[in-house]
């Protein structure tokens, strides 16, 4: 028997976990025990303290246990035993503790709080955790990779505000019959198979298709009104010297993917802060766009970022851990234009929003 007391009586949270629908739960307390948030995390912890923590009983069938040790282990939990108080009597149930000292005990937990926030997103992430773990991927790998799983989740939430349609067809025409194997690492490739309704409203014989499964990201091009100056970075890019390019090194804007309950406009800024040393002051949309929509699931959130750019030419940055080494480029936004017209500035996110700040520079520098 386990005693669920946070996350996990959110019922389709639970059903993604288990793969399965866990069927009703029977309500239970356990006294001389308090549930709160973990400062500075989305998830709640257990710990003695005054009153009692309120949850539900659950009774596994096979298979359940390894999935529900698998998920919360990931967190750093472990079960101990407890004697619960439900509505038939005192029960002895397995109980999912946070490791001792490894969390901040933050205020009172309040699910509906979390289910509102952070509910749809953690589902998501439970289903690909669990369902690589069942395929047979090794627990150290998948808990390395939470995070991206996370900010999946987190990215389809972000995708339900939608774009206007004044123009194209509203509605999602396209029927997955089934879907295959596919690459699951950091990144994740899709394969389905599909049709989908025409214009003339009869369906296409079904078809095969792959796709690249990414995050939404932030991108911001700081730009200096005084000075009538921009910021590019240069890094190194795989996938450029893959192609079989003979310059691997990109200029880009700043960018970054956007974590887990992460608002775009503080990635940006976090991001500029870790590539560039920057302290972007007002943000201005610059769109949000797909760039390889036939592909991929990518999503960029574009930005201009007024900032003061004295000193930061030649700065060099990047995430410690992450492999980064970032030069910062400062110069006026003129010479980054003749930079898209010669071909040099070969990155689309970077040619669009220079160009953006072209037609828009007038305004930000009578302000200025």
């Amino acid at each position: 028997m386990f005693f669920f007391y946070g996350t996990l009586r959110h019922a389709p949270l639970l059903r993604a976990v288990l793969g399965r629908d866990p069927g009703p739960l029977e309500p239970a307390r356990l006294d001389g025990h308090e549930v709160r948030w973990i400062a500075g995390q989305n998830v709640p912890m257990i710990q003695p303290g005054p009153g009692e923590a309120q949850g539900l009983l659950f009774e596994p069938q096979p298979g359940d246990a390894e999935r529900l040790d698998a998920y919360e282990l990931g967190f750093a939990y472990g079960t101990r035993r407890h004697s619960v108080s439900a509505a038939t009597g005192r029960v002895e149930a397995e109980i999912y503790f946070p490791d001792e000292g490894a969390f901040t005990p933050g205020p009172p937990f309040e699910l509906q709080d979390w289910v509102a926030d952070w509910g749809p997103m953690a589902v998501s992430a439970a289903a690909e955790f669990i369902g690589r773990f069942a395929a047979g991927e090794p627990l150290d790998r998948l808990e390395g990779f939470f995070s991206a799983m996370q900010a999946r989740g987190w990215a389809r939430e972000l995708a339900r505000a939608g774009a206007p349609t004044e123009l194209r067809t509203p509605g999602n025409p396209i029927e997955i019959t089934r879907q295959r194997e596919g690459f699951d690492g950091f990144f994740r490739l899709r394969h389905f198979d599909l049709r989908h309704r025409r214009f003339d409203g009869s369906w296409t014989e079904p078809f095969t298709r792959e796709v690249f499964a990414g995050f939404d990201a932030a991108l911001v091009l700081p730009y200096d009104p005084a000075q009538d100056t921009v910021l590019l970075i240069e890094q190194l890019r795989l996938a450029v010297a893959l192609r079989g390019d003979p310059h691997p090194m990109t200029l880009e804007p700043i960018a970054g993917m956007i974590e887990a309950g992460e608002t775009p406009e503080t990635c940006a800024r976090r991001e500029a802060v870790e590539e560039a040393g920057l302290d972007i002051g007002a943000l201005h949309l610059i769109g949000r766009v797909y760039p390889s929509p036939g592909y991929s699931t990518e999503f960029h959130h574009c930005y201009l970022g007024i900032a003061d750019l004295t000193g930061a030419d030649k700065r060099i940055g990047g995430a410690e851990g992450e492999h980064e080494d970032i030069r910062a480029h400062v110069l006026p936004l003129d010479a980054a234009l003749d930079l898209v017209a010669s071909g040099e500035v070969n990155v689309a996110p970077l040619a669009m929003m220079l160009l953006w700040a072209a037609r828009h520079r007038d305004r930000f520098r009578s302000s200025a």
